[in-house]
């Protein structure tokens, strides 16, 4: 299993997933981590500055055409993966996200070491509080 976190410095989970600048890409086995690889991401700087023009008023935050291509932009570098954790994200892109076969689970937790510990340990809480 591959898990993707979102950060910027490799150790922190980002709070927000479109401003994250790379994931920690963490591979799992026999419920140890065997792996760690930092990947590129883009992020909203990348793209225009004004995202509220293909979002459709009767839908929530980044259901647009164009907020769809740039997720798929964003999530090009851990389409291998099986779950991605962060620390929030909108519900666009968590939408986007299941329709790849990836596991978001947003969290409060800080460090990534904390977070995945808890998330092997099956204690991780998934908080739906997060998405905006």
């Amino acid at each position: 299993m591959r898990i993707a976190i979102v950060t910027d410095d490799g150790k922190t989970i980002q709070q927000h997933f479109g401003r994250a600048t790379q994931y920690l890409v963490l591979t799992i086995e026999d419920g140890k981590i065997v792996g760690r690889e930092l990947r590129p991401k883009l992020g909203h700087t990348q793209f225009s500055s004004d995202h509220s023009v293909d979002e459709p008023a009767d839908q929530p935050h980044g259901f647009g055409a164009a907020a769809r291509h740039r997720h798929g932009r964003m999530m090009e570098t851990i389409q291998d993966c099986q779950v991605l954790l962060a620390g929030g994200m909108g519900q666009g892109a968590r939408a986007n996200l299941v329709e790849l076969g990836i596991q978001p689970v947003l969290t409060d937790l800080h460090t990534i070491d904390d977070a995945v510990a808890a998330f092997l340990a099956g204690t991780l809480v998934d908080r739906a509080d997060r998405l905006h």
